[in-house]
């Protein structure tokens, strides 16, 4: 199985890494980029560039974006009957206690906080990815 994966993240850098750690995933990804929250809905909606997008098994979503953050887009998708089901992982580099409340308020499937570290983050990468695409049943 191949699990269809959309990574909502505005940093350049972060996609590359996450792209890269996917790439020795034990779970094949087939990776969506979109770069905040407003793309990620017109990507879950087939809008504009996104119309040939694929349904995704598995969001992973930045909170500090432009024009829409990860919250925002959370509140959005969770309270939309075509996509609540979707997990989203709140992947993000905020430790702060209102964040992780909020994003778990708002209905976010789990929340993980980036390392710093590139090793460490492929391999945090590769366990969420793992977790979602082995263990866990997809709805």
């Amino acid at each position: 199985m191949t699990l269809e994966l959309l990574l909502i993240e505005d940093n350049e850098g972060d996609v590359e890494m996450t792209r890269r750690a996917l790439r020795t995933a034990a779970t094949e990804c087939r990776v969506s980029v979109a770069g905040n929250g407003a793309q990620g809905l017109e990507c879950l909606r087939r809008e504009g560039r996104f119309a040939e997008a694929t349904r995704p098994d598995l969001i992973l979503l930045d909170i500090n974006m432009p024009r829409m953050d990860g919250k925002m887009f959370l509140s959005e998708i969770k309270a939309d009957p075509a996509f609540k089901a979707i997990p989203v992982v709140m992947f993000t580099s905020s430790e702060s206690p209102t964040d992780i409340r909020d994003c778990y308020e708002r209905q976010a499937s789990s929340y993980v906080v980036k390392p710093f570290e590139g090793a460490l983050y492929a391999e945090t990468v590769r366990e969420v990815v793992r977790f979602w695409g082995q263990i866990a049943k997809l709805p």
